[in-house]
């Protein structure tokens, strides 16, 4: 019985020691909160005081729309049509969107994927190696894309080019960091069965370790894709192209019903995108959709 007894008292002490920790990481965690609401001054006064002029704007961009008009012309208003009513040229900038992810994504893996391998810690040929190629990665993520599009309007002005190089440039960083983990986690033995022939180090990398990781670097491409997609419209805002440029003048302009129309296309075509690059995503990683 004593035996059981110091037991239940040992078990009781643990029990009390790892709820006195919880407490404290809680209160700890509490009071940095606080401290981060401070220095951001996110009051709840203004919190309060914001919502109701949030959903007053939220309100104006509700399209006016009526149910017995709904399926008439560009010229009667409430009609879907008289919403729409530049849908051609905003879906074109919404496909101008795309392509600008698109290019952006296909540049910046193929770049990833020649920074990656002497990146990777199992793959690099000395710690030097290593440490400078990922501290480059690292370069390349820490900028936003947004700031880079900044400085490349400026450098090839006001249109595509510079949102296709900005995104580009933020997707070498961000795809880097995960093609090398992956790589990390590869399984090294056709790597060593590959060098044991004579075969080098490039040999080696395309041989043994590419057909490992081609799956997972194509499924992350397709999630990149789907981000920078999200962020092609983002960059908009400043010059680099898309529709979100056109978003960006109708929301100076305060055309609420434009602002409206179009968000609700962007939310439409990136649903499609989204879904449509999952499906490509699953069947790639061979998992059922």
């Amino acid at each position: 019985m004593s035996g059981a007894t110091s037991i239940e008292q040992a078990f009781q002490a643990r029990r009390r020691q790892r709820r006195a920790r919880a407490v404290a990481g809680g209160a700890l965690l509490l009071g940095l909160l606080i401290v981060s609401a401070v220095i951001a001054e996110a009051f709840l006064d203004a919190l309060g005081a914001g919502l109701p002029r949030m959903g007053e704007y939220f309100g104006r961009l509700i399209p006016d729309l009526h149910l017995a008009e709904l399926f008439a012309g560009s010229k009667i208003q409430g009609s879907l049509a008289f919403w729409m009513y530049r849908a051609d040229s905003w879906l074109w900038l919404l496909f101008e969107t795309s392509q600008i992810a698109a290019l952006a994504t296909l540049a910046g893996a193929m770049i990833a994927v020649l920074l990656c391998f002497p990146a990777a810690s199992n793959l690099a040929p000395n710690r030097a190696t290593y440490l400078v190629f990922r501290r480059l990665l690292e370069l390349f993520r820490t900028v936003p894309d947004i700031v880079y599009a900044l400085i490349l309007v400026w450098a090839f002005g006001v249109g595509p080019l510079a949102g296709i190089l900005a995104i580009g440039l933020h997707t070498v960083g961000a795809l880097g960091k995960l093609f090398a983990e992956v790589v990390e986690n590869s399984t090294m033995g056709p790597w060593h069965a590959t060098l044991a022939t004579g075969a080098n180090w490039a040999q080696c990398v395309r041989y043994a370790i590419l057909p490992q990781v081609l799956p997972n670097f194509l499924s992350y491409v397709l999630l990149r894709f789907e981000v920078n997609v999200r962020g092609a419209t983002v960059i908009g805002f400043v010059g680099a192209g898309g529709i979100g440029q056109e978003l960006y003048q109708v929301i100076s302009f305060s055309y609420y019903q434009e602002i409206s129309a179009i968000v609700a296309l962007i939310i439409l075509g990136v649903v499609a995108i989204d879904l449509s690059s999952a499906w490509l995503r699953h069947r790639a990683i061979r998992q059922p959709a």
